[in-house]
C-alpha cells in the first residue's frame, strides 16, 4: 500500500472519531499516532487532509449536497461522508498533481475496504457527479487525447462466395473432397 492511501485511511480514521467525540483534531491525531505510529511524510499528509477537512468542511459539505441526489448528508454513514469529504478535499486542493480520476478510484478502494462495495458503488456515483460538476463550473473541457478510445473491431472473416451472396454448395466446404456418384 503507499503511503498517500495509508494517509487517506489514517485521516478516515481521525474523521471518524472525530464524528463522535467532542475532541480536537490534534488530540485525535496524537493519540493516532500513539497508537500506530507511522513515517513522517504519512503523518504529514494524514494531519493536512484532517486540518482541511475541518476548515472547510461547509464548503466540502455544500460540493457533495449538490450532487448527491436523494441523499443527505447527515443521512450516510460516517464512512462514506468522510470518504467523499478527503475526496472532494483532494479534487479541489491536488488539481496539478492528482487526476480526479486518481483520486475517485483512492476513494472507491478505501470505502470498498472499510464499508463494503455498496459503499464503493456510492461513493464512484458521486464523485463522479462532483468531478462534472466542477469542470462543469470551470469551464475545464476533457483532454480528448486522454481520453480512452475504443479498439477497432477485428475484421469480419468472409467465407468464399458469401460476398456475392451465393450459398456454398458441399463441394465447396473445406475438406470436402470430389463429389462421388453412388
Amino acid at each position: 500500500m503507499g503511503k498517500r492511501r495509508t494517509a487517506r485511511e489514517r485521516a478516515l480514521q481521525v474523521l471518524f472519531e472525530l464524528e463522535f467525540n467532542d475532541t480536537s483534531p490534534a488530540e485525535v491525531l496524537a493519540a493516532q499516532w500513539k497508537t500506530t505510529p507511522a513515517a513522517d511524510d504519512v503523518r504529514a499528509y494524514a494531519e493536512w487532509l484532517v486540518r482541511s477537512v475541518v476548515e472547510r468542511r461547509a464548503e466540502i459539505d455544500s460540493r457533495i449536497q449538490a450532487t448527491s441526489r436523494n441523499w443527505r448528508i447527515a443521512r450516510m454513514t460516517p464512512v462514506d461522508r468522510n470518504v467523499l469529504r478527503l475526496a472532494v478535499l483532494e479534487m479541489l486542493e491536488e488539481k496539478p498533481a492528482l487526476a480526479p480520476a486518481i483520486v475517485i478510484n483512492e476513494a472507491i478502494e478505501i470505502a470498498r475496504r472499510f464499508s463494503g462495495e455498496e459503499s464503493a458503488v456510492f461513493v464512484n456515483g458521486v464523485l463522479d457527479a462532483v468531478r462534472k460538476n466542477f469542470e462543469k463550473k470551470n469551464g475545464i473541457q476533457k483532454d480528448k487525447d486522454h481520453e480512452p478510445r475504443p479498439s477497432p473491431a477485428p475484421p469480419l472473416r468472409k467465407a468464399p462466395g458469401a460476398a456475392r451472396g451465393r450459398k456454398r454448395a458441399p463441394a465447396d466446404r473445406p475438406g470436402a473432397g470430389p463429389r462421388r456418384k453412388i
